[in-house]
């Protein structure tokens, strides 16, 4: 194009051929980006209360909490702390011939940031603990002294399936789902694994029947082998697990049995990883100081940590509440948590200590039998790993270990059957 043909085009023509690649960049990059939650996205969620054959009908709605946000291409699209659905899809109460209940319970949906819903798949299936061993030892030693008696046995029920509060299960989303980026907040890939892990700790374990228990109030930090290291060095042995044969395990050990098993509670939809327990030399069955130490999924700079609950046994009361053997405990339960971090931190197993606070208080509560004790209410954080750079937890008070003052109340028991203690 000539130049003399350009003077004759008008200024205002030039400048509006200059500006409007310019202008329609502009108008791309205004319009906001989609973004999209692939089929199959994991969900972190747990269950946020217990289920149980023995009440559960076919069509239940269920609660579960996200404990974990959900970021995509760098932004949150399911926030922690979100609600999830769903349902129970079967039930099965415990039977005769000893067998137990079953429970079957699928996820169904979560609610995006945007509010949009989205499918959810996941499905668990829990069966009952089954008596069939118990009934087929009581009819042969029945068949032994009355054979006629025998068939009775027949009748023996199962346990029921519970599936505890604070059980995790992990859900997929069900077909890919799309959400405007603008206005999400961004994912925060470098926040606290600790601070995190508290914000959803669940303050207290249960039984397996779904009844809450003791509370939670130490945190390690550190590998398996430093864990297991600690406890050793500081005396304190690991109990038997229970097994069948514990009545035999116990007239052949009397008293002197220190690995005398602890019952059973539940954390995250499983039985303790950890029991640990430090007898008293002069009364090694009634007076002992334990803890039950699970697994977390959470980590800091690689070291996993872990959640324990801790109690001091002081006497055994016989046929209370229904059971054979109940052990009592103090119901100072600080006394116990501080025992803990001093004894562990005396074998210089301890690198850091710190007091955190729990996003849900424990002041007064009742063990899974229904007797009381009392806390401040804090957990004590103890890092057995020496070259951990442990970050700050939320709330973290002095590293100074302060003993709690106990109160002068009756100690509350700890019910169980005469497998554990």
């Amino acid at each position: 194009m000539s130049s003399a043909y350009l003077r004759k085009i008008p200024a205002y023509i030039l400048l509006t051929m200059f500006l409007m690649p310019w202008v329609s960049a502009q108008e791309r990059s205004a319009i906001p980006a989609r973004l999209t939650v692939p089929d199959g996205t994991p969900i972190k969620l747990r269950l946020a209360e217990s289920v149980s054959s023995a009440h559960a009908r076919v069509g239940d709605k269920l609660n579960f909490v996200v404990v974990r946000d959900v970021n995509v291409a760098g932004f949150t699209v399911i926030p922690a702390g979100t609600i999830a659905h769903g349902s129970v899809t079967g039930v099965k109460g415990k039977r005769l011939l000893g067998i137990g209940g079953k429970v079957a319970l699928k996820l169904d949906s979560v609610e995006l940031i945007n509010g949009d819903q989205v499918g959810l798949r996941a499905r668990m299936n829990v069966k009952g603990r089954s008596r069939t061993k118990l009934m087929a030892a009581g009819m042969i030693a029945t068949g032994f002294i009355f054979l006629p008696a025998t068939p009775v046995f027949l009748l023996t029920r199962g346990h029921d399936s519970t599936v505890v509060k604070s059980t995790e299960i992990t859900a997929q989303i069900d077909g890919a789902a799309s959400l405007l980026s603008a206005g999400l907040p961004g994912s925060q890939e470098n926040s606290s694994e600790l601070g995190a892990m508290m914000d959803y700790l669940p303050p207290r374990v249960f039984s397996g029947e779904g009844r809450e228990g003791d509370m939670l109030n130490l945190v390690f930090v550190g590998h398996q082998e430093d864990l297991q290291q600690a406890f050793k060095r500081a005396g304190w042995v690991i109990t038997d697990k229970w097994k069948p044969v514990f009545v035999w395990h116990l007239l052949r050990h009397r008293t002197s049995d220190a690995q005398l098993p602890m019952a059973r509670f539940y954390l995250f939809g499983r039985v303790q990883d950890y029991s640990y327990a430090l007898p008293d030399p002069g009364a090694i069955m009634s007076r002992r100081h334990h803890l039950r130490i699970w697994k977390t999924d959470y980590m800091i700079d690689g070291m996993p940590i872990w959640a324990a609950a801790a109690t001091h046994d002081v006497a055994i009361e016989i046929a209370k509440r229904g059971r054979l053997i109940n052990h009592r405990i103090d119901p100072a339960v600080d006394t116990e948590r501080d025992f803990v971090g001093t004894d562990l931190t005396n074998t210089l197993s301890v690198s850091r200590k710190e007091y955190l606070h729990s996003a849900a208080p424990v002041f007064q509560a009742q063990t899974a039998s229904g007797e009381p004790y009392h806390s401040d209410s804090r957990i004590l954080l103890l890092d057995l790993h020496p070259g951990t750079a442990a970050k700050s937890g939320p709330s973290g008070q002095s590293s100074i270990l302060v003993r709690a003052n106990a109160l002068s109340i009756a100690a509350p028991a700890e019910s169980f059957w005469i497998s554990p203690f």
